[in-house]
């Protein structure tokens, strides 16, 4: 029986030829200005046979930045160094989307304007260090956002979302997940304010919801992702009861009918088949540590749209064509995952070099 994997998807705007999509991952490659260079061009390109590719968070805000030498889109210079990107992924035959990343309190004024503290929807401290140029340090206790500065962030999640397409990008992912700002407003256990963006689920969902319209009022919702990892401990934003807030998020965003859904379920619960019901209109993407096999086994069983595959693409700049004709794979060297330069970045040998 031919793989799923190999037929084509639209979601939304997006006509994908085939339902690989290239995770975003974290490469730590941009200069100190937060711009991309050649080598990120290279990288994206070298990958275009998925599907689709989502990038490397973003950060669409100066204050968004939370590791060391990640890129930003929250100026025209950085806007302007991306389209260098999109050129050569489009040139290669692929699509690209923008994961637009804001790490809120995961952060260290090391990496922000000014040395500014790190904000939250709440001062509450995450445990865990930052990797910094001086070192690893403990993440410090961040400052709360006050109501008119949220809807700020709201706003410039729009800008940002518009300066992506602008600089070629084919869709804009709203990074949701991984204990990240979004998610910081969507956990009780990092969200403890009193205006209307906290309290019950209806407002800690809110900034969520706001920031996908803004982004989908500016580009179109039909080029609007959103990425979700319920129930998901990293970073620590944890929540008393995920199943209530996801479930008042997915129906929020359900009207929006967004391009796609980025989801990782948790261990203990399947969010898929929770979630993807109340989305009907959006199609949806399965990951967390799948292989060809177990990835076509979940879209033969209509739990997601499309596969998202992570460190296989980093060591697999050719992942489709490899899994197509039974080639081995091979393995990522992680040593290599935040280090600068072209090793274990641009020097996967595709399947013609390989064999």
């Amino acid at each position: 029986m031919p793989s799923p994997l190999f037929t084509p998807l639209q979601a939304g705007a997006l006509r994908l030829p085939n339902r690989f999509v290239m995770a975003a991952m974290t490469r730590s490659r941009a200069d100190d200005a937060g711009r991309v260079g050649p080598l990120t061009a290279t990288y994206y390109a070298q990958r275009a046979s998925a599907g689709l590719i989502v990038t490397e968070g973003i950060f669409p805000v100066a204050m968004g930045k939370g590791y060391i030498r990640t890129p930003g889109i929250a100026d025209d210079a950085q806007a302007t160094a991306w389209r260098q990107v999109t050129q050569a992924v489009h040139a290669a035959g692929g699509r690209i989307a923008a994961q637009i990343m804001h790490s809120g309190r995961i952060s260290d004024p090391e990496f922000l304007p000014g040395d500014a503290v790190p904000v939250a929807p709440s001062a509450v401290q995450a445990e865990g260090v930052s990797f910094t140029d001086s070192g690893p340090k403990p993440l410090p206790l961040p400052r709360e956002l006050s109501t008119q500065e949220v809807q700020d962030l709201v706003l410039e999640h729009a800008r940002a979302a518009e300066r992506a397409i602008d600089a070629g990008f084919d869709a804009v992912e709203l990074h949701a997940g991984n204990g990240y700002l979004p998610m910081q407003f969507l956990s009780s256990s990092t969200n403890r304010r009193s205006d209307a963006y906290g309290g019950d689920v209806q407002r800690r969902i809110r900034f969520v919801l706001e920031c996908a319209q803004a982004m989908a009022d500016v580009v179109g919702a039909e080029r609007v992702g959103i990425k979700l990892t319920p129930a998901t401990p990293f970073n620590g934003a944890l929540d008393d009861d995920p199943v209530a807030t996801y479930t008042a998020l997915a129906r929020g965003l359900a009207p929006m009918k967004l391009a796609f859904a980025d989801v990782v379920s948790a261990a203990d619960r399947d969010y898929h088949a929770l979630l993807r019901p109340l989305m009907p209109h959006t199609a949806w993407f399965a990951g967390g540590g799948l292989d060809a096999d177990t990835a076509a086994r979940l879209l033969r069983d209509k739990v997601a749209d499309a596969a998202v595959f992570g460190q296989l693409f980093i060591a697999n700049p050719d992942l489709p064509t490899r899994v197509l004709k039974g080639a081995p794979l091979h393995p990522a060297d992680r040593d290599t995952f935040y280090s600068p330069g072209a090793r274990g970045y641009v020097d996967y040998p595709p399947l013609q070099q390989a064999w």
